[in-house]
């Protein structure tokens, strides 16, 4: 993994994909334009990096203002994990750039399903 992903902290239920390069030619041998492919709904990507996840808030108490203030929070764990080959909703994502490479941002709900397989027998 590329340094400066290292150092990229996801926040909350957000998803860092490596999107997948699809082909641009399609079965009946037809050449298809970038922004055709663009313009699809769904892509696919690999996981790079997941958020910690929603947060819950913590248990009140009727007492809890005389105590010091916890600075931990709780969180509900996302169900995609890195490496998972995600099969994402387009415009849900912010693209972005690092070290020339090209990555999205979703939020979990984007993601329809995930292979945690070998997926090479299955076509998009």
């Amino acid at each position: 993994m590329d340094k400066n992903i290292k150092n990229i902290v996801v926040i909350g239920d957000r998803v860092l994909l490596k999107p997948i390069a699809e082909s641009n030619v399609t079965g009946g041998g037809l050449y298809l334009p970038p922004s055709v492919k663009e313009s699809h709904a769904v892509h696919t990507g690999i996981v790079v990096k997941t958020g910690p996840g929603y947060p819950i808030p913590a248990p009140q108490e009727p007492d809890q203002f005389l105590r010091e203030i916890s600075e931990s929070q709780n969180y509900v764990p996302l169900q995609v994990q890195e490496g998972d080959h995600a099969l994402y909703l387009h415009n849900a994502g912010h693209e972005i750039e690092v070290n020339h490479e090209r990555y999205v941002i979703v939020p979990q709900h984007a993601i329809l399903l995930v292979f945690r397989e070998d997926f090479s027998d299955i076509s998009f």
